[in-house]
C-alpha cells in the first residue's frame, strides 16, 4: 500500500479500515531504511498514526505543519511524495535529508534541526496569515522536551496576543534524547495520568454542550474558569496561557486523533492537543533503549546491535572525554559536568553513572546551562559544559556576557566540531572558531588525537578564565592515552615535522591529513615540507609562526571549519600585524552551508577538499611562487 502513496490526496482516499495496514507498512519501511543508513528511528516510530491523522484532516501544503527539530518528519516525507529510492537514500548523498528542508519539498513549510523552534515559527506563520487575510491552518508539532526550552515558553506567552487560530500538538513521549528532566516534565506526567482531572474536564464540557446554546455556554465557562483562578477545577498550564487544552489523547488511536484534530480545526481560539505516544513503537529494541535509538547508526533490527563499529576500533572522542572527566571529577569534587539533554551523545553518561552528584542534565536549555555554569564558577567550582558545537550557538550571549566578560573558569567541550555528514547543515560544527575568536579572555584549542584531548581538558581545568575545546564526531586515531595527563603550555604549537620549502599549520583532525600531504609532496615532488600541530587557535603561537614566515616561502593552513574568520584567518591577521608578506594558502570550507552527505570524504570531495585536490592546490601555489621568483630575478 505504501508504494501507492504519492501524496496527501492518496492518504485521504483510503478507507479508514486501511489505515492500520498503511501504518504497519510505514513502520516496516522506517526500520528497513534506518537499519541500513542510521537515523532518528525512535521519534519517527512514535508519530506514525499522528502523522497519518494530520494528513487525513488537513491539506498540506496549503495547511502547514511545523515540526519541532523535524527529526520526527520521516513519516511526513513518506506521505508527501518522497518515498521509494529517494527515501531509501535517507541521510545519504542525493537522498532525503534527515530533517525537514524547505528546498526539498513544498510540504516542508519550515526547516529545523534544533529543538524548541516550532512554536515561535508557527506563531509567526499564523500571524502572517492573519495579516494577509488568508484561511490556511498552521499546526505546530512540539515534543514534550521542547517545553524545557526557554524559547518555547517565550512563544507560549505570546500566542493569544498574536493570533486566534493556531493548533499546537504536544507529542508527549517522556523523552527528548535522554529521559526528560525538570518541573515541566513532572507536570506533563501528572496531568496525563490524572483520571480525575480528565474526567471532570470532559464531564463539565459535555454538560454545557447538552444545551442548545451549549457551545457558547462552554466558552463562557472556560473564560470564567481562567479568570477565577481555577475555583471550579484546576486547569492546565496551557489554559493559563490562553490556549484551549484537549487531551490527553492516545497517540496511536487514529480515530481519537482524527476526532480531536477535526474539533481543533474548527476552534476559534488557539488549541493545544496533548497526545501521548510511545517512542520507538514497533521496534522492540527501540522501546527498550529509547536513548540509544533516538538517533542510531546502522543497526540489526532483530538484536538492536550496531553494525558499523568493529571490535578493536579506536574509541570515540566523546567517550574519551567522558571517561577523562569522570576520572578528574573523582579526584576533585569541585569539577562539575553539565549537559543539555545529551548525556550519551557528549560522553557525560560516564560521569552520570560514575560520579552522579557532580553531573547535571538541565534539559534542552543551552542558555541556562551556560548561565548555570557561570553561577557555579563564582562559588569556586570548575564547571564543564559539554555541548555540541552547533548547539553552543544558542548560548552565544551567555558565553560572552556571563562567562567571558567576568572571566569565569568554565570549560566548554564542543563535540561535533567539523562535519556531521549524515545530519547536514543544522548539525555541522563549522562556525565555532569564527564566533569565539573575537571573544576576549577565551582560550580556544583543538587536539590532534585522543591523548591530546585529555591533556587539553586537564589544561583547561587549570585556566583562570573560560576554555573552549573542539573535537570531531566519531572515532579518534587510536593514540594511546597516558596514565597521567600533562598541562600544555598555553599558546604553544607543536612542530611534528621540519621543512624548508613549505610549512603546513594544521588544526585538530587535519593534522593527520597534513602529515600525509607532507609525505606525498616530499616523495612525489622532492619538496621539504614541515607540519605544525597548531593546538591553540587563541592565543596563537605567534613567535613560532613569525619564525617560519621569516625563512619559509609558503605557509599552508588546514582546518575543518569555514575559512571566514577561522584558523587561517587568525594566521593571516597575525602576519598582517607583523607586517609580514609571506604567501599563505588556506584550506577549509567555503562560505556556504554544506549539505548532508554519505560521508565526510564524499562531502570534502564535492568541495575540492579531497587529499588529491589539496595536493594540487598547494603544488600549484608553490609552482606559481617559483615562477614569480624566476621572473623577478630576471
Amino acid at each position: 500500500m505504501l508504494e501507492s502513496i504519492l501524496g496527501p490526496a492518496d492518504v485521504k482516499a483510503l478507507a479508514p479500515g486501511q489505515l492500520p495496514q498503511l501504518a504497519r507498512e510505514i513502520r516496516e519501511e522506517l526500520i528497513a531504511v534506518t537499519a541500513q543508513n542510521g537515523g532518528h528511528i525512535g521519534p519517527n516510530l512514535g508519530v506514525v498514526e499522528l502523522t497519518l491523522a494530520l494528513h487525513r484532516v488537513f491539506d498540506s501544503p496549503e495547511d502547514q505543519f511545523v515540526f519541532d527539530v523535524a527529526h520526527q518528519g520521516y513519516v511526513h516525507k513518506l506521505l508527501t511524495g518522497r518515498g521509494g529510492d529517494f527515501f531509501r537514500k535517507l541521510r545519504q548523498s542525493g537522498g532525503a535529508s534527515g530533517f525537514l528542508y524547505r528546498p526539498e519539498s513544498a510540504h516542508d513549510s519550515f526547516g529545523a534541526g534544533h529543538a524548541g523552534t516550532a512554536l515561535s515559527a508557527a506563531l509567526g506563520m499564523a500571524t502572517a496569515r492573519d495579516l494577509r487575510g488568508t484561511g490556511e491552518h498552521v499546526v505546530a508539532l512540539c515534543g514534550d522536551a521542547a517545553f524545557t526550552c526557554g524559547i518555547t515558553l517565550e512563544a507560549l506567552n505570546n500566542v493569544v496576543s498574536s493570533t486566534k487560530r493556531l493548533i499546537v500538538i504536544l507529542n508527549d513521549n517522556e523523552w527528548s534524547i535522554a529521559k526528560n528532566v525538570g518541573a515541566i516534565s513532572r507536570y506533563l506526567n501528572r496531568i496525563s495520568t490524572s483520571p480525575t482531572y480528565n474526567k471532570i474536564h470532559h464531564d463539565v464540557e459535555a454538560f454545557f454542550r447538552s444545551f442548545p446554546t451549549g457551545v457558547e455556554m462552554n466558552r463562557v465557562y472556560m473564560k470564567w474558569k481562567r479568570e477565577t483562578k481555577d475555583f471550579f477545577v484546576e486547569s492546565s498550564l496551557f489554559e493559563k496561557f490562553g490556549l484551549r487544552y484537549l487531551g490527553p489523547v492516545d497517540g496511536h488511536d487514529l480515530h481519537s486523533l482524527i476526532k480531536n484534530l477535526e474539533f481543533a480545526k474548527h476552534c476559534d481560539v488557539p488549541v493545544l492537543i496533548h497526545v501521548l505516544t510511545k517512542k520507538g513503537r514497533g521496534l522492540e529494541a527501540a522501546v527498550a533503549h529509547p536513548e540509544k535509538f533516538h538517533g542510531a547508526g546502522p543497526y540489526d533490527p532483530t538484536t538492536g546491535e550496531n553494525t558499523i563499529s568493529a571490535p578493536g576500533s579506536p574509541p570515540n572522542f566523546q567517550d574519551v572525554f567522558g571517561q577523562a572527566l569522570t576520572r578528574f571529577a573523582r579526584a576533585n569534587p569541585k569539577i562539575i559536568g553539565i549537559t543539555g539533554a545529551m548525556p550519551s551523545g557528549t560522553g557525560l553518561s560516564h560521569l552520570a553513572s560514575g560520579v552522579p552528584h557532580q553531573f547535571f542534565d538541565v534539559g534542552i536549555a543551552e542558555e541556562h546551562a551556560v548561565l548555570f555554569a557561570a553561577g557555579m564558577a563564582t562559588k569556586g567550582f570548575r564547571p564543564v559544559c559539554a555541548i555540541y558545537s552547533t548547539f553552543l550557538q544558542r548560548a552565544y550571549d551567555q558565553v560572552i556576557h556571563d562567562v567571558a566578560l567576568q572571566n569565569l573558569p568554565v570549560t566548554f567541550c564542543m563535540d561535533r566540531a567539523g562535519l556531521s555528514p549524515n545530519d547536514g547543515p543544522t548539525h555541522h560544527g563549522l562556525f565555532d572558531l569564527s564566533y569565539l575568536r573575537c571573544v576576549p579572555n577565551a582560550t580556544i584549542m583543538q587536539p590532534k588525537d585522543e591523548d591530546e584531548l585529555v591533556d587539553m581538558l586537564h589544561t583547561s581545568l587549570r585556566l583562570p578564565g573560560p576554555g573552549f575545546i573542539r573535537y570531531p564526531r566519531g572515532s579518534g586515531t587510536g593514540a594511546p592515552i597516558k596514565d597521567q595527563p600533562v598541562a600544555l603550555p598555553v599558546g604553544h604549537a607543536e612542530v611534528l615535522r621540519e621543512g624548508s620549502n613549505i610549512m603546513i599549520w594544521a588544526l585538530g583532525g587535519m593534522v593527520q591529513d597534513a602529515l600525509k600531504l607532507a609525505a606525498r609532496l616530499a616523495t612525489e615532488e622532492n619538496l621539504s615540507v614541515g607540519v605544525v600541530n597548531a593546538r591553540f587557535v587563541k592565543p596563537l603561537d605567534r613567535a613560532l609562526l613569525l619564525s617560519h614566515a621569516a625563512c619559509i616561502p609558503l605557509l599552508v593552513t588546514m582546518e575543518d571549519h569555514v575559512l571566514a574568520g577561522g584558523f587561517g584567518s587568525a594566521v593571516l591577521e597575525a602576519l598582517q600585524d607583523a607586517d609580514c608578506s609571506v604567501a599563505v594558502e588556506r584550506v577549509g570550507w567555503p562560505d556556504k552551508f554544506v549539505e548532508h552527505g554519505s560521508s565526510v570524504a564524499i562531502l570534502r570531495a564535492s568541495y575540492g577538499l579531497a587529499p588529491d585536490d589539496i595536493l594540487a592546490r598547494v603544488l600549484a601555489r608553490w609552482r606559481n611562487l617559483r615562477a614569480e621568483r624566476v621572473e623577478a630575478d630576471a
